[in-house]
């Protein structure tokens, strides 16, 4: 299931990293796609949508609603 996020505090490789990083985490077969400019992470995956951003989350960064 393709899902998107509007995720805020991202402004480097390394939050990319990260992020991608926290969702396969949750689920290693995930397809993570950030797009660093806009904010939006595009992720393909079976796993619940709250569970994703709480995965992001974590992280320290903040999914919009």
């Amino acid at each position: 299931m393709n899902q998107s996020f509007q995720v805020q505090g991202m402004t480097c490789g390394h939050c990319v990293k990260a992020v991608t990083e926290a969702v396969k985490t949750l689920d290693p077969k995930a397809e993570v796609q950030v797009d660093l400019a806009s904010g939006k992470v595009q992720v393909e995956s079976e796993q619940d949508r709250a569970a994703i951003a709480g995965a992001i989350e974590e992280e320290g960064y903040k999914v919009a609603a």
